[in-house]
């Protein structure tokens, strides 16, 4: 139900809830004279009062998520976000085995919505929230996993580096045995073989599943960009023509890193 019908039916019950307090109850004439001079203050402050709440709790207009996604505030803090996001990436092709093929970019800036009166998602206590998605891909070897996985730890070991995993991480250490014929798959004996590593709130790094007869493409061809629309809708995709499948062909398997949305500008009701 849209904001404007609320508090069309919340003046409504005001109205009512007067008119029946003074038609529904016998009152001298001088007692009745005093409420209908109260409520001739009352009912407009009433009115003037549930009409601000609601414009606090209106939602945003596309006009006015354009105009703040355009600010210069917006402007300096996607910059700062997606230059982050690239150094990230950056790091991860000069620093491990891994090859960068890839990189997709998407960047929206959503308005907030009416008041929420009963299933509340949160969505209606901003003006404008702003986020970036930057994905990665790269090719490597498949005969050369192992050594692949550990040149990532070995990056990830160096002080002060953005690469999300190291020799700390036990479970990445596993992994790197088991391609090396170590150990069993490391989730459990006749499990499947790993294909992740992931921290909360850190990178997420994927691969093709390569061994013995369980090879199978695990990694898709990114989503369809949506319309370029900035400031308030951006997708990028560099270089444009090149492909996952086009990296597989070249390399043999595809990695691909995910790096958390960033929501890099927000502003609140």
């Amino acid at each position: 139900m849209s904001l404007t019908i609320w508090i069309a039916l919340l003046v409504l019950t005001l109205i009512l809830t007067f008119v029946t307090a003074t038609w529904f109850r016998p009152l001298d004439p001088r007692r009745e004279q005093r409420i209908w001079i109260r409520s001739a203050f009352r009912l407009p402050l009433t009115i003037v009062l549930v009409l601000v709440l609601g414009a606090c709790g209106r939602a945003t207009s596309e006009k006015t998520v354009r105009k703040l996604a355009g600010s210069p505030e917006a402007v300096k803090a996607r910059q700062e976000a997606e230059a982050a996001g690239r150094g990230t990436i950056g790091a991860w092709e000069a620093e491990t085995p891994l090859t960068l093929g890839l990189v997709i970019l998407e960047d929206v800036c959503i308005g907030g919505r009416d008041k929420e009166w009963f299933f509340q998602t949160g969505d209606d206590k901003y003006k404008i929230r702003c986020m970036l998605s930057i994905s990665a891909y790269f090719g490597a070897d498949p005969r050369t996993v192992a050594d692949t996985i550990d040149g990532v730890l070995s990056a990830g070991d160096q002080t002060d580096s953005p690469i999300a995993f190291n020799h700390d991480f036990l479970y990445a250490r596993t992994v790197v045995d088991y391609y090396r014929g170590k150990n069993g798959a490391p989730v459990g004996h006749n499990a499947v073989e790993p294909t992740r590593l992931s921290k909360a709130g850190t990178i997420t790094l994927n691969w093709d599943q390569v061994r013995g007869e369980n090879r199978r493409e695990l990694i898709d061809e990114p989503r369809s960009c949506a319309p370029h629309d900035p400031p308030i809708k951006r997708c990028l995709k560099e270089p444009g023509s090149t492909t996952v499948k086009d990296l597989r062909n070249k390399y043999g398997m595809v990695f691909k890193i995910t790096i958390p949305i960033k929501n890099y500008y927000t502003i609140r009701k």
